[in-house]
């Protein structure tokens, strides 16, 4: 394993292991079917089992942005630049 030397960042960051977060809690929350094996509460007519997982395809988007965003200003700050 490589040496971290004195003018190198690490390569885990506090900002890294949030964008691993945003990334890995919906599969989390998709793979942990007990949480949301049910009928009740429903929403307009919808059980729950349903209308969770559709729930979670909005979440994850806004998470996946989340992670992107967060990644794109990762690499500019790694790279020095200032550009927007």
């Amino acid at each position: 394993m490589p040496e971290n030397t004195a003018g190198t960042r690490p390569t885990i960051t506090p900002v890294r292991v949030v964008i691993a977060l945003c990334l890995i809690a919906p599969f989390v929350a998709m793979l942990w079917v007990d949480s949301y094996a049910k009928v009740d509460p429903t929403f307009i007519g919808i059980p729950f089992f349903y209308w969770y997982q559709m729930l979670w395809v909005f979440v994850s988007t806004g998470l996946t942005m989340i992670a992107y965003t967060l990644w794109q200003r990762d690499q500019r700050a790694r790279k020095g630049g200032a550009s927007a």
